[in-house]
């Protein structure tokens, strides 16, 4: 064989290499262009970076020297498309092929080097990978989102890119082409069949952006070494970015936009010298609008602050002291002033630059002409933009609309018709606000859609969706050959759709790897195919490639579940044109509650209400409060014009959830509720059949005419063995009725364990599905199955209740995921939800596979309570939005209870019932004032539920107190009832031979306490205790003084100290114990754990039994710790500072210090709560280093605040505590920081002005803050009104335990 070896050789030698199409000479560089083999593969952008560009020659001029030197490059550059421009053009330069990888959270070693596919007829193939193409082709390969690779995925190219050597899972191995060499010359031609030379001219381009201070994994240090880095300086990269205007201006940008290139120009500057502009450094996407939109000489202040919004929306949620800043900056620019972040003005049209869209015409089947004009200015703007197929609707509107056209609202589409024009994807930008009226998001891209005649393709995103689903997904076709087939978001590109990307923020980063699609319009398809900007029809026909229609466009939106700031980033700005949205003001929310036929005082009450409860709302409590939005408004409307006579007191606590409130937030609530003048009214009770309907009589009134309510007999109560007829759930189903069967909604049940939830069902055709913590959106679809290599879909209970119009129940909803109920959301909003599998729900069929929604479909889900202590929940308002009604479970009242009771045991004498009612009210109460740490409901009152607290102590002192209180005879609760019980069930008697009485002697010590028995320390048996002698009791006596001196001499304290602090823990041991609770029960959440996919080991994951089929082995999933979101830190201990400030009511303040210390000293998570307190500004009370871990040191820091006001002159510094708590805790490394302050300060006296406490709150935005006022400090009226949700007046100090533990259990779970 070695002469042919030697002839293959030669032949090789001989073959004339491609003639070079041209050479290129940069920078003293001289090279010869090759020609392309695959003119498929080369760079067809539209948007290459002008190669006279000094700038730009410069980086091209490095990336040439590496190429021609054999070096692979990594490009270091800000988030936005420049760097990948500046890879494209370099290629397009040499005329070298290129491969393209986006990295994202996803992507695992199959993408990097080989897939599997079954092709017809059951054969295994091995599909290439574009890195292993580049690899073998000698291509360029260019890996975007560096940063964003999971940790231990870049290591599996570390050996291609030093060795230039690859395993490949087919059994070949790509080795370096000198071995290769050496192999051909030594060896027979068995090697060609294992090994695959590496090209001499593949190389890589990396891009990644600098982390910090962007969000991203830090790169691995063996991966990084591999490559030659180059900074690209964001100066450069501004200036040479260019838009059509600086063409047709001979590179002029008008003075306006002179001024802001130069005002983002010195931000970014600021920014990296780390000064105090620090904060604004975020716009850094430069002016691209053309010169169609001419500006007006000087804008408003409202245009102005829609100018910068829309440059860069993260200014929405800068601190007030950035956009202060660049307010200044504007000024001295000459600009104008500055607006509000808020863009507040509702009269103002705010359309970009001050224009106004005032027509759209047809101009051929996909364009359309819009024309724009100043208002008062004569010169209109007219513009051909693509648009949709369908029939355009008339606008101006002829005629009357469905919704409000009002400035605001005109203002946002003429944004949307600009960003169009522009050719812009667009993303509606929330506002900042946690809570406020309606933006219009679904009619603003509904209507934009329509009056360009657009089909609207609407995808409902949700935690799980991968950054490769949004692309393409997988499919088997009958005969088990799996093939590939486009995502909806890819169909709405090739044929031109309006695409909406529905809460495009649930998928974090995994959304930038759709940027190169929404930037350049180009994407990497399923095996070699790829989506390009520009192709001949020749090479469309070949297959490869494709284009998306000129008039394909996106508009993202935001699900409003998650902070504007956790989301919003450099890179989803430089994406889309963002539009910053503005709520309703309160005339045009007027306008649409009195259009539901509402009573217009009933309307005006409403809407006062909404904008005092929405200002209360803050970022810390939003995730325990229901937002009163339009949409919420809307439903309660809609039943007031139904039901003038409801109570609306009633209709508001329920739309509220108030009963699962935290108590300082149901208090403040009904503060609000009072103050608007809605008060409470008489409850409906009872109800009756009449003919084929069920009635329910009209609530009692003290004047005015009441009307009973008829509801059709489909919504009867059903048969049930065990209901018994109460006023509270007779009312209740009367409620469910109403909003289920004549206000079409779709209802929440939220209420305690054992209320009845389950029992309040209506007579309807009904599925059941119960959710629980494994419950995947999959799960929730359809059910899988394979079948002879077949992969089945069977729908499930949910999707069979849409198709055939049932009613669902979702028990336990709060038990799942966020992100999986997240998907209820849109179902129930706009009646759509988009399939794994490809199908989509509509409320009608509007194409082949939809599938309808029945008109008679409802959703019910029922949860067990908010997700706090007792309860075990996830939070779930943030995730379903207003689309739901809520209800509010409660127990029954003192009444209804007593009229079931005597339903249930008849044979239960009236006055035995009456105590128990009254006792089990009694409990209640305790456990909403915080004294007892369970809720105790009806099912309690029925049952024997006592012996889970056998061992709190504290619990069964108060059950005892109650029921003695109510008459009720007790003789042993807890640990000795139990033991009571088991011995007479077991009939077991004991009498002792000898039962003469001793002295008492001294037991075994072992620090528990122990009742009866003589073996351990802690008391004589209680048959023998009748029976003891006085002598011997005094004997006792004495043992047990001399006992608590000698503890108290172990512990350095005398018996007045201990009698003291006993007080103080006395006063405070129930909250102490709920507080415990909470905080354990925050700990132990946050290890909570989560399905991880891509597994070699662990359950089959369904959603990836295809790829079981082609032998993949990352096919399962197993639970562990969640990963932190991309940028996310990883847990910390959460930093928390109390500041007392006190002078009358010491012993309230050294209660509640004595709680806190006892609290965090028992937790089991310590290295997760770092605390401290302080007196005043500068006097320390606890060392978070050292806190005090025994009691004495514990009773030193009561001693030193009882100490502190006997030598304090009279003054005030409440300001300066709060000041320099928030100065020391933010400087700490933490996961997060909170300063809680109490003070008695008399406001007035000290002349302390609320603009000075609340600029001393809002000094650090990072550092959340409470501030409690007590005695003369809670006369402040203003308090709870300027420090919303972080101010709190107690006029009962009794209560600061209970406000302390509100306002940690609502900070720190927020």
């Amino acid at each position: 064989m070695a002469p042919q070896r030697r002839l293959n050789q030669l032949l090789k030698e001989l073959e004339p290499s491609p003639e070079p199409i041209g050479t290129l000479t940069l920078g003293g560089i001289t090279y010869d262009i090759p020609q392309s083999l695959n003119p498929s593969k080369l760079p067809r952008s539209r948007q290459l970076l002008d190669i006279h560009d000094a700038v730009n020659t410069d980086n091209l001029h490095f990336m040439l020297q590496k190429y021609l030197l054999g070096q692979d490059i990594f490009l270091i550059s800000q988030p936005g498309p420049y760097a990948r421009r500046l890879a494209l053009t370099f290629s397009s330069l040499i005329n070298a092929e290129y491969e393209y990888i986006a990295l994202h959270r996803d992507v695992g070693e199959t993408e990097l080097k080989q897939g599997r596919e079954i092709r017809k007829g059951g054969s295994l193939v091995y599909v290439d990978s574009p890195a292993v193409r580049a690899a073998k082709h000698g291509r360029l390969l260019i890996l975007e989102g560096i940063e964003k690779a999971e940790r231990g995925i870049m290591p599996v190219l570390n050996n291609l890119l030093e060795n230039r050597e690859m395993n490949l899972d087919d059994g070949t191995h790509i080795i370096h082409p000198h071995r290769f060499a050496q192999l051909e010359a030594n060896s027979d031609d068995g090697y060609r069949k294992m090994f695959i030379p590496a090209h001499r001219n593949f190389r890589v381009i990396a891009i990644a952006a600098p982390v910090p201070p962007y969000p991203g994994y830090p790169l691995d240090p063996p991966f990084r070494s591999r490559f030659q880095a180059r900074f690209v300086d964001p100066i450069g990269s501004l200036t040479t970015l260019r838009g059509p205007h600086e063409e047709l201006n001979g590179g002029v940008l008008p003075p306006l936009f002179e001024k802001i290139r130069d005002i983002i120009l010195s931000t970014q500057i600021a920014s990296e010298s780390r000064n105090a502009l620090e904060p604004i450094s975020n716009a850094r996407q430069i002016v691209e609008y053309p010169c169609d939109f001419p500006p007006p000489e000087m804008l408003s202040p409202g245009h102005l602050a829609r100018l910068f919004l829309t440059i860069h929306p993260g200014l929405i949620h800068a601190p007030f002291q950035a956009w202060a800043l660049l307010s200044r900056q504007v000024e001295d620019s000459d600009l104008g002033e500055l607006g509000s972040p808020s863009i507040a003005s509702a009269d103002e049209e705010l359309g970009l630059l001050g224009y106004r869209a005032t027509s759209v015409s047809r101009v051929d089947d996909s364009h359309a002409c819009v024309t724009f004009q100043i208002p008062g200015s004569p010169q209109a703007v007219s513009i051909d933009v693509p648009a949709g197929k369908r029939q355009l609707r008339a606008f101006p509107w002829d005629g009357p609309t469905e919704f409000h056209a009002t400035p605001r609202f005109m203002g946002l589409l003429t944004c949307f018709l600009q960003a169009h024009a522009l050719g812009w994807d667009i993303s509606l930008i929330p506002p900042a606000s946690p809570s406020t009226a309606s933006t219009s998001t679904s009619t603003l891209v509904n209507i934009f859609g329509q009056i360009l005649g657009y089909e609207i393709e609407g995808i409902h995103m949700y935690k799980e969706l991968g950054g490769r689903e949004m692309i393409m997904r997988r499919r088997i076709e009958d005969g088990g050959a799996t093939t590939w087939e486009p995502s909806p978001l890819i169909e709405g590109a090739w044929a031109g759709r309006l695409v909406h990307l529905s809460g495009l923020d649930v998928i974090g980063s995994t959304a930038g790897s759709l940027s190169r699609l929404i930037q350049d319009r180009e994407t990497e398809l399923w095996e070699n195919r790829r989506m390009v900007a520009e192709a001949s029809p020749e090479e469309l026909s070949q297959g490869e490639l494709s284009i998306a229609h000129p008039s394909f466009r996106i508009i993202s939106t935001s699900s409003k579940s998650l902070p504007v700031k956790d989301w919003l980033s450099d890179e989803h700005a430089n994406m889309f044109f963002p539009v910053p949205s503005q709520p309703m003001d309160a005339d045009e929310e007027f306008r649409i509650l009195s259009s539901t036929g509402c009573p217009s005082d009933m309307a005006r009450v409403l809407i006062a209400l909404a904008e005092q409860y929405r200002r209360s709302i803050s970022n810390d409590n939003v995730l325990k409060n229901r937002k009163l939005g339009t949409r919420t408004l809307v439903r309660i409307a809609r039943r007031l014009a139904l039901f003038p006579q409801e109570d609306i007191n009633t209709i508001i606590r329920r739309s509220l959830l108030a009963d699962f409130l935290p108590a300082m937030e149901r208090l403040n609530l009904d503060n609000l509720l009072e103050e608007s003048g809605i008060r409470r009214k008489a409850p409906e009770v009872g109800s009756y059949c009449q003919g084929m309907n069920l009635v329910f009589p009209g609530p009692s009134s003290t004047g005015g005419e009441t009307q009973a309510t008829s509801i059709p007999s489909a919504s009867r109560v059903p048969h049930m063995d065990n209901f018994y007829d109460n006023s509270i759930q007779t009312g209740l189903m009367r409620d469910l009725a109403i909003d289920l069967e004549l206000l079409g909604e779709h209802v929440v049940l939220l209420g305690n364990q054992g209320v009845g939830k389950n029992k309040i069902l209506l007579s309807r055709p009904r599925e059941y599905i119960q959710l629980h913590r494994d419950t995947t959106v999959n799960q929730l679809m359809f059910t899988t199955s394979l079948e002879g290599g077949i992969i089945h879909y069977t729908d499930s209970p949910l999707l069979k209740a849409i198709m055939f119009g049932r009613v669902i129940i979702i028990d336990e909803a709060d038990k799942a995921p966020e992100h999986v109920v997240a998907i209820f959301r849109s179902l129930a909003g706009q009646s759509e939800m988009t399939l794994s599998d490809g199908r989509r729900v509509r409320s009608t069929k509007e194409r082949e596979g939809d599938i309808p929604v029945h008109p008679n479909f409802r959703l019910v889900l029922l949860l067990t309570g908010l997700a706090t202590v007792p309860f075990l929940g996830n939070h779930f308002l943030q995730v379903l939005g207003e689309g739901f009604s809520a209800h509010s479970i409660s127990n029954p009242d003192q009444d209804s209870e007593r009229k079931l009771l005597g339903q249930l045991a008849p044979e239960l004498d009236d006055d035995l019932i009456l105590r128990l009612v009254g006792a089990f009210q009694d409990l209640r109460t305790g456990y909403d004032s915080g004294l007892l740490t369970y809720p105790y409901s009806l099912r309690v009152s029925t049952t024997q539920y006592l012996d889970f607290d056998v061992y709190k102590h504290e619990t069964i002192d108060k059950l005892a107190e109650i029921l003695q209180h109510h008459g009720l005879r007790v003789t042993h609760l807890g640990l000795d009832a139990a033991r009571e019980i088991a011995k007479k069930t077991k009939d077991i008697q004991f009498e002792p031979k000898n039962t003469e009485l001793g002295e008492p002697k001294e037991g075994v010590h072992d620090d528990k306490e122990h009742h009866g028995g003589n073996t351990y320390a802690g008391g004589v048996s209680d048959a023998l205790k009748s029976n003891v002698p006085d002598h011997i009791k005094e004997k006792a006596r004495e043992m047990a003084r001399q006992e608590l001196k000698r503890r108290l001499e172990e512990l350095d304290m005398s018996a007045s100290e201990a009698k003291g602090y006993g007080e103080l823990l006395a006063a405070t041991q129930a909250h102490m114990l709920s507080l415990h609770d909470l905080l354990e029960h925050l700990a132990a959440k946050e290890e909570e754990r989560v399905w991880v996919k891509r597994q070699t080991d662990g359950e089959l994951d369904d959603s990836r039994l295809t790829e079981g089929l082609t032998g993949e082995a990352t096919v399962y999933k197993r639970r562990g710790m969640e990963k932190p979101e991309l940028g996310r830190p990883q847990i910390k201990p959460k930093r928390i500072r109390f500041r007392f400030q006190y002078d009358g009511r010491l012993k309230r303040s050294m209660e509640a210090a004595a709680m806190l210390m006892e609290t965090f000293d028992r937790l089991s998570h310590k290295e997760k709560y770092v605390w401290d307190s302080g007196d005043g500004a500068d006097i320390l009370l606890v060392d978070a280093e050292h806190p005090p871990s025994e009691l004495k040191d514990r009773w030193k820091v009561v001693e030193k605040m009882l100490m502190i006001p006997q030598y304090a002159f009279a003054g005030d510094f409440t300001v300066e505590a709060i000041e320099t708590g928030v100065n020391q805790v933010g400087k700490f490394d933490a996961d997060d920081w909170f300063v809680i302050a109490i003070t008695d300060a008399n406001f007035g006296r000290y002349q302390i002005s609320p603009e000075e406490l609340t600029r001393a709150m809002n000094r650090n935005p990072k550092v959340h803050t409470a501030l409690i006022c007590i005695g003369e400090g809670a006369e402040a009226s203003w308090i709870t009104k300027r420090l919303p949700g972080r101010g709190f007046r107690v006029v009962n100090t009794a209560d600061i335990p209970i406000v302390l533990r509100s306002i940690l259990s609502t900070m720190i779970d927020s």
